[in-house]
């Protein structure tokens, strides 16, 4: 499904040919040097991968998910995970390109995901988890609707696949955001 939106930007389901390009956008977005270059990046608070092939194709093919791809002139800038649980759905796997962040492009890929998740689905609310430490990317989200739930889960410690903590005191806090 392609949906053509503001600002000259393709909507559109992934496939398994944008794998490679996805994970390097994901990994641009949130580790290293050159997720310093936005504001989303989580490279002092984790090393080590943020996501790999398999997981994303694990969203890809999955029945009930899907990930939103967002292209720019033919070339993917932006995504995001959307799946269907029941009356919600979960928003996760969120990158934007380094050096597109802090012009509005965010904006514009949340209110087209809730969108998506509202006509696709009928889903009635959005959630998500965030690092409770990121308190600069959960001011961002509660700008948009969203609320703190001071529901919290465990950091996978130990399974490097989400990561290599630098610091000890990690855990995701649930944010919800009614869907009109």
């Amino acid at each position: 499904m392609d949906t053509a939106a503001a600002d000259g930007l393709t909507f559109r389901d992934a496939t398994d040919a944008d794998v490679d390009d996805l994970v390097s956008l994901v990994e641009s977005a949130y580790r290293g040097d050159s997720s310093r270059a936005g504001w989303t990046t989580e490279a002092d608070i984790l090393e080590g991968q943020r996501t790999d092939p398999e997981g994303v194709l694990a969203v890809i093919t999955s029945p009930d998910s899907r990930l939103l791809t967002v292209e720019r002139d033919g070339v993917i800038v932006a995504c995001c995970q959307l799946e269907h649980r029941g009356t919600h759905a979960y928003f996760g796997m969120f990158a934007v390109s380094p050096k597109l962040q802090g012009g509005g492009l965010g904006k514009v890929i949340i209110a087209e995901a809730e969108r998506t998740v509202r006509e696709t689905w009928g889903a009635t609310e959005m959630h998500m988890t965030v690092i409770s430490v990121r308190e600069d990317l959960i001011a961002w989200y509660e700008r948009r609707g969203y609320r703190r739930t001071g529901k919290m889960t465990p950091f996978p410690y130990g399974d490097e696949r989400f990561g290599i903590p630098q610091r000890a005191d990690l855990q995701f806090e649930l944010l919800v955001k009614e869907l009109a």
